[in-house]
């Protein structure tokens, strides 16, 4: 029976992570949907890089109060009602939290409302007068789906902590179809203040979606200010805010200074948007794999440090070698992404961007900014597992810390720079701070838990990046002979360049990994096996 048990909970989980994979894949999808749409109707000047500056505020705020605060102190404590099967005390927090999440961001909304000139003059200041003013009236109206993020948000953590994963998993393709629709249908009309709309309107109907998943809620308005669980949850976060606050002060500052070089807002935005893809594939795969393991074993390893009974060596060593192969397989999974994209940057860009207001020469830039950011793919995808095993360890304090040393490293690039180079200084600002927030990172914990050295990461870093450089390599040589074949620009030769790039790249990366026998391979095909149902696989 308990085997018989077990076996039902690994369905459950495998089947819920399908999920979660699903959505994240559909919404990457709908992201780069949303980009096309967008930069086929406004390309990348003018108005639209109001609406650029103007939809990070409610991005923003709405990190630094409720999405940091979902996956670390949220869902624990939600999941601990859950556990112990205390349902009307759990829906008595969530009240509460509700109650005190819609007057909070109620009397923020109200406060940048009326400052919204402001806000604009501090974080877009290189704009001239008419399009500042044009960005304070977009932030008016995006500002109106900030208490709907907030909502979405509590009922996500509800969610997930009652292991209701199918509805909160597609929240993002909502959002990102609400901004499409809005741009195909209003903008013609109204232009950007059509996309803000949409961001208003999909940031409620996130919330609308997850209403259903919570059917057996039992609501009731109150505020208790001294109850103990929001003394948890505050206890909880409160590291990680500190870390954030400095971070998103970076973001600002970076916004800034992007407002002062040209259309570089808009351009970046475009090559983030690419940049994310990968990386969030990649952070969603390894989380998966590794990080309920990593909280497992050092809860063991404090278990045993309090019991007097061992040291907890064993348990040290266990955690190390789970964390060195998930960085391993991140590396394994990011380099040929880095290699892909810098090789096929300029026929990616412009199939997925070039058409209507987006020309040739904004392809050449964001082209050229993208590759610049791939400089920091791979620091942040190893950075991701680092954190994440920290806030495994109950610390979350270390990376806060870090977070501030990161903002430092990018202040040190970008200022300097940005004069000269323009957006390839606030670029290779970014790459600093990533770079250095990842180094200390690996350094911290060494200090900490214990080095990494032994586990394989070097070796995996090394024969993954042979194999990288020969995917690059034939990658090229591919798109030349693409190009020699059908010299005529357009979107049919910039997709068959990717499509025989992607494919020629694929096959000599994996033939490469399996000629230099990266182990990570069959750990890649283990972790596909686990997120594919059971049921399925024994059919």
């Amino acid at each position: 029976m308990p085997n018989d048990r077990q076996d039902v909970t690994q369905q459950q989980i495998a089947r819920s992570a399908a999920i979660v994979s699903i959505g994240n894949v559909l919404s990457r999808v709908m992201g780069l949907v949303r980009g096309t749409v967008i930069s086929d109707l406004f390309g990348t000047e003018k108005d639209i890089l109001a609406y650029t500056a103007a939809s990070l505020v409610p991005r923003r705020l709405y990190e630094l109060l409720i999405g940091g605060m979902i996956t670390s102190a949220l869902v624990p404590t939600f999941s601990e009602y859950v556990a112990k099967e205390k349902r009307e005390e759990l829906w008595h927090v969530a009240s509460l939290l509700f109650t005190l999440v819609a007057l909070a961001l109620g009397v923020a909304v109200l406060i940048l409302e009326i400052g919204a000139p402001l806000v604009t003059r501090v974080l877009v200041s290189g704009f001239g007068p008419p399009l500042r003013e044009e960005t304070t009236r977009l932030l008016r109206i995006v500002l109106l789906g900030v208490v709907f993020l907030g909502f979405s948000g509590l009922s996500t953590a509800l969610c997930q902590a009652l292991q209701r994963f199918a509805l909160p998993a597609f929240t993002t393709v909502v959002f990102n179809t609400s901004i499409v629709v809005a741009a195909l249908v209003l903008g013609p009309r109204w232009g950007v203040r059509g996309l803000a709309v949409g961001l208003a309107v999909g940031a409620m109907l996130q919330f609308v979606l997850q209403v259903p998943a919570l059917y057996d809620m039992r609501f009731r308005p109150a505020l208790e200010l001294r109850h103990p669980a929001l003394r948890h949850i505050l206890r909880l976060y409160l590291p990680v805010i500190l870390g954030m606050i400095p971070n998103e002060l970076g973001i600002a500052l970076d916004r800034n200074l992007a407002s002062r070089v040209g259309n570089s807002m808009a351009i970046m935005e475009y090559a983030t948007q690419l940049i994310q893809f990968p990386l969030g594939l990649v952070s969603i795969a390894v989380a998966t794999a590794i990080l309920p393991a990593l909280a497992r074993q050092a809860v063991k390893e404090q278990e045993r440090a309090n019991s007097g009974s061992a040291p907890g060596n064993q348990q040290r060593t266990e955690f190390r070698a789970t964390l060195a192969g998930g960085l391993r397989l991140v590396l394994v999974l990011t380099l040929p992404a880095v290699a892909g994209l810098f090789v096929l940057a300029e026929p990616v860009v412009a199939l997925i961007f070039q058409h209507g207001e987006f020309n040739a020469n904004d392809t050449i830039q964001t082209a050229l900014a993208l590759r610049y950011y791939l400089i920091g793919l791979l620091f942040a995808a190893v950075d991701q597992p680092l954190v994440f095993a920290f806030y495994a360890r109950k610390d979350t304090l270390t990376p806060a810390l870090v977070g501030v040393l990161g903002v430092v490293f990018y202040a040190m690039v970008a200022l300097p720079t940005w004069r000269t180079l323009g957006m390839v200084g606030l670029i290779l600002g970014n790459g600093a701070q990533l770079a250095g927030h990842a180094l200390a990172m690996i350094w911290l914990f060494q200090r900490k838990v214990g080095t990494l050295r032994g586990y394989g990461i070097g070796q995996a870093l090394l024969k993954s990046t042979l194999a990288a450089a020969a995917m690059g390599i034939a990658v090229y040589v591919a798109v030349w002979g693409v190009q020699n074949i059908w010299p005529t620009e357009g979107r049919p030769s910039w997709a068959i360049a990717v499509a025989v790039g992607g494919s020629v790249g694929l096959g000599t990366y994996l033939a490469s990994c399996t000629r230099l026998r990266v182990r990570e391979l069959e750990l890649l095909r283990q972790i596909v096996q686990k997120i594919i149902p059971s049921r399925i696989s024994s059919r």
